[in-house]
């Protein structure tokens, strides 16, 4: 893995730490209520195990490695199937149980991406919540940052919504990116440059919106206003998950408690979250019981002299 560059490295290992400590709370909540998260007691299961958020995330880093940064829309969709028959328990979503079996089948995946939901496309979060590294990735360039996550959104989500949540996060990391090493960008000014990049769509609405709300507004109110994944959808799912990331880029730990406190589709805002602030800072702040805790990440590329 250290053949890769190191914001990339950061930002998929931020995003597996968020999807994985996220995980952990819906079954929390749901038998103790929020008892835990307000007294911040840390999820008690030995292994915080990741979800389809960082088993996607990984394939697209393996697809940028061997790409060059360039996404091969082909070779993807035959990864992401390949990598969802290796292990189907990762937490996909209905839609996507369907559409990674049939391009495991053979099937080409632009007809049966753009068939989901008769006819427009699934309009889901699952685009954007692995795409934080390629982000990245491409910090120096935010054009060819935007186009390779728009890219790669189209092999598993093809509605414009979206492909504006993958493209939305994308950006995000990449700015997240130019400023390691430099003073945190002020959270309505981030969201601002990320919403000025998007084409005219909900997720720049929603960025807009964030981008306004005042600086002591609650995240209770935020999440309400802005959406926090109940929908699992784009456009409910990102403007939240940017808002938590830009009010927090110098201390990950703090963006991946409050990101929880927003409820909702918990696992996937805090792999977006936890994806952008970690290209900026790393992982190294977060407290050992944290890395103890979270399942490892399987090497990215073969062994010098492997041969694989």
């Amino acid at each position: 893995m250290s053949d890769l560059p190191a914001p990339v490295l950061d930002s998929l290992s931020g995003l597996a730490f968020g999807d994985a400590f996220g995980d952990r709370w819906f079954g929390i909540l749901r038998r103790e209520g929020t008892e835990a998260l307000e007294a911040r007691a840390l999820p008690p299961e030995p292994v915080w195990r990741w979800s389809d958020d960082t088993a996607q995330a990984l394939v697209l880093v393996r697809e940028l490695a061997e790409g060059g940064g360039i996404v091969d829309q082909d070779r993807f969709a035959v990864r992401l199937a390949e990598e969802y028959a290796a292990d189907t328990h990762r937490g996909y979503g209905a839609s996507m149980h369907d559409v990674l079996r049939r391009i495991g089948a053979g099937e080409p995946w632009e007809p049966v991406v753009t068939a989901q939901f008769e006819g427009m496309g699934s309009w889901g979060n699952g685009a954007a919540m692995r795409v934080a590294p390629l982000g990245a990735w491409h910090a120096d360039d935010l054009d060819t940052a935007a186009e390779q996550a728009a890219r790669q959104s189209m092999v598993s989500h093809s509605h414009p919504e979206a492909t504006a949540g993958a493209v939305a996060v994308a950006l995000a990391a990449a700015l997240a990116t130019r400023s390691r090493g430099g003073p945190a960008p002020e959270r309505a000014e981030f969201l601002q440059e990320v919403a000025a990049l998007l084409p005219d769509s909900d997720v720049r609405s929603g960025l807009r919106i964030a981008s306004r709300m005042p600086a002591h507004t609650s995240l209770r109110h935020a999440a309400e206003v802005l959406g926090s994944g109940y929908r699992m959808s784009g456009p409910d799912t990102v403007p939240f998950a940017l808002w938590c990331a830009a009010g927090h880029l110098d201390d990950l730990e703090e963006g991946l408690w409050r990101t929880v406190e927003g409820r909702g589709d918990i696992d996937t805002t805090c792999a977006m979250a936890g994806g952008v602030i970690a290209a900026r800072t790393g992982v190294t702040a977060l407290p050992p019981a944290w890395h103890t805790s979270r399942e490892p990440l399987p090497r990215l590329l073969p062994e010098p002299g492997s041969g694989i």
